[in-house]
């Protein structure tokens, strides 16, 4: 594989282990609930980039993924890859998800960084394996941002993976007073 690709590939793998890991050890209610206005929620978030990977290294690249995933269809309703039905368990959307991965990889591993596709949803734009691999790298570390945050707002738990919270080493007892001290400063600018 191309060193540069190999990179971008590795890149997204991290990316996808850190968006599964923040579903790992809640609640199937927590894995679903939304936490912010916008309904986002671990699952959804699983779900969504389940169907982002399976469009840009399926069709683009006249692959596609061969499992139907009909929230992700035209007239679909809108977010309805962004959440999880009741009939939709968890496991079944992770499986889904790893499936994906599995047919990106091998999308990744047969094409150069110069591979053209075209991309439907962008008017038919010529693309490359290359722009593809950032272009969902950066969308899948963005969503698993989110994931992080909502983590976090369940029950604290933050990091990149299990053992790397990638935060200073302070303890849990510390991080109350450091949130009013942000607070008080940033009260000073309150009207």
């Amino acid at each position: 594989m191309d060193p540069m690709i190999a990179t971008l590939h590795r890149y997204l793998q991290q990316a996808r282990e850190a968006l599964l890991w923040k579903i790992d050890g809640v609640s199937e209610y927590d894995a679903r609930r939304p936490l912010v206005p916008t309904g986002t929620n671990l699952l959804g978030l699983v779900k969504h980039m389940a169907g982002v990977e399976a469009a840009y290294f399926g069709e683009t690249f006249g692959r596609p993924f061969p499992e139907p995933m009909p929230w992700m269809d035209d007239d679909a309703e809108w977010n309805a890859d962004m959440w999880a039905t009741p009939a939709e368990s968890r496991d079944d959307i992770i499986a889904l998800y790893r499936r994906v991965w599995a047919h990106a990889d091998e999308t990744i591993a047969a094409l150069p960084a110069d591979g053209a596709g075209t991309v439907a949803w962008w008017g038919d734009e010529p693309v490359t394996l290359h722009q593809i691999l950032v272009h969902v790298t950066a969308e899948i570390h963005r969503h698993a941002g989110h994931a992080d945050i909502v983590r976090e707002l369940i029950d604290g738990e933050v990091g990149v993976r299990a053992n790397l919270s990638n935060l200073p080493p302070a303890e849990r007892e510390w991080w109350p007073g450091y949130h009013d001290r942000l607070e008080k400063a940033a009260q000073t600018f309150r009207d």
